[in-house]
């Protein structure tokens, strides 16, 4: 039986997922710690709430990942230049130093994997996967609303 697209999709997230265990083994780094330094590496120093945003997640979910990264040397707290009640987080210099290389492998390895689609098909390639995730997105939005309003029904 040939395998379907869906299954093609698995296959490549399990070996992005099996990929970077391998690249932060040891390192203390899990994919939401390196998700919230990839973020602020792009986004530059944020607030918790901002970072909150940004990730989708709970300010608690944050709060954590935000200690956790400190403890490690990663990030830091300093004080919001103009609001005296928040704090902004931000990259150590070893942090930025580690986001830079690893923004250099992504763009290494998005060049090597762009490089095994044939030139001629390299457009309409990348047409469907950002019309896959679009609509990816847009079920998933969509199945979160619906299970929001059955759980605010009474």
């Amino acid at each position: 039986m040939t395998p379907l697209l869906l299954d093609r999709l698995l296959q490549i997230a399990d070996l992005f997922q099996k990929d970077m265990t391998r690249a932060f083994d040891g390192t203390g780094l899990t994919p939401a710690r390196v998700h919230l330094l990839w973020v602020l590496q792009h986004a530059g120093p944020s607030t918790q709430q901002a970072l909150a945003q940004l990730l989708e997640v709970s300010p608690r979910n944050i709060t954590g990942l935000v200690d956790a990264l400190e403890a490690t040397g990663h990030v830091r707290r300093a004080p919001h230049p103009t609001d005296r009640r928040a704090v902004l987080v931000q990259l150590t210099a070893d942090a930025t130093e580690t986001m830079t290389r690893m923004q250099q492998e992504h763009d290494e390895l998005n060049a090597t994997l762009v490089a095994a689609v044939a030139p001629a098909d390299l457009a309409a390639v990348e047409r469907g996967i950002i019309a896959i995730a679009t609509h990816l997105q847009s079920l998933v939005t969509d199945a979160a609303a619906q299970a929001d309003t059955v759980r605010a029904l009474p």
